[in-house]
């Protein structure tokens, strides 16, 4: 039998099954989407700049973004060390670890932001300490932070986890067997092979912060120009029977996670080929 034609009847009905799988993407995903850009698009350039430009948006951009980065930033540190023990060590109550790395995918978002607030108030566990010290998380651009890198923290770790289980303990034995410390080890055998999937997981938690709405309201004061979120604003304007300047904003959002997202897998390519090329 042909290579080629032991490679087509590993999926029987490939022509059903993928006009399938074009229809349902179609349906619930890309026709919601054009419907969302076809009302931007009603609005005209003029309008649609307007409403996506206008002094409380692009403050609502200011934040979410530069809450969405420090989540980001925060997460790549924490990310790493949970999905290096998760992967690596072996103890009681691992398994009861694991499963809570997930959770934030399970809970609803409102309830996480509530668990937050009141984690962090004035009366809550943290929140008596911070407090005092003159740190105040709820109502704060800190808030929008800690919602943010609570949602998105299993992408990071999920995305690693596997690629560190595969690591060869070997390598880094070799290494420190040749003086390297314990730095150098991280720095020179250990990250590299995990930097793709670090900026994987970075990049899904990033477009994720960037749409996060329930988790946030509960505990960020949703001050405009100070603690008020993109979503947030577009949930307004819908509740204002703006439409329009709602998708405009939606759109401005949808850009920059694709935008995210592309240039994540322009990178995955280009890192592909070069290991390719390399013979690793």
């Amino acid at each position: 039998m042909s290579p080629s034609r032991s490679r087509r009847g590993l999926m029987p009905g490939f022509s059903q099954t993928l006009g399938i799988t074009l229809a349902y993407l179609g349906v619930i995903v890309l026709l919601p989407l054009g419907a969302m850009l076809a009302t931007a698009a009603g609005l005209g350039p003029a309008g649609f700049w307007h409403a996506a430009t206008g002094s409380r948006a692009l403050a609502t951009y200011r934040v979410t973004l530069l809450s969405a980065a420090e989540a980001v930033a925060f997460n790549a540190a924490v990310g790493l060390l949970f999905a290096w023990v998760l992967a690596r060590y072996r103890f009681p109550g691992r398994r009861l670890l694991d499963a809570l790395i997930d959770l934030p995918f399970a809970m609803p978002t409102a309830v996480a932001g509530l668990a937050l607030a009141a984690l962090f108030g004035a009366n809550g566990w943290f929140g008596r300490v911070l407090v005092p010290l003159g740190i105040e998380v709820t109502h704060t651009q800190w808030g929008i932070v800690a919602a943010m890198a609570f949602t998105s923290l299993p992408f990071v770790v999920r995305s690693l986890q596997p690629v560190i289980e595969d690591l060869e303990p070997e390598a880094e034995e070799a290494a420190r067997s040749l003086g390297a410390g314990d730095l150098a080890i991280l720095r020179r055998v250990v990250l590299p092979p995990l930097l793709p999937a670090l900026v994987t997981g970075l990049s899904l938690a990033f477009a994720r912060s960037l749409g996060e709405f329930g988790a946030i309201i509960f505990i960020a004061g949703n001050r405009p120009f100070e603690t008020e979120i993109t979503a947030l604003l577009i949930f307004i304007r819908l509740e204002e029977y703006e439409f329009g300047a709602a998708t405009a904003i939606a759109t401005m959002v949808l850009l920059a996670s694709f935008v995210v997202m592309l240039l994540t897998n322009l990178w995955q390519t280009r890192q592909q080929r070069y290991l390719e090329a390399s013979g690793r």
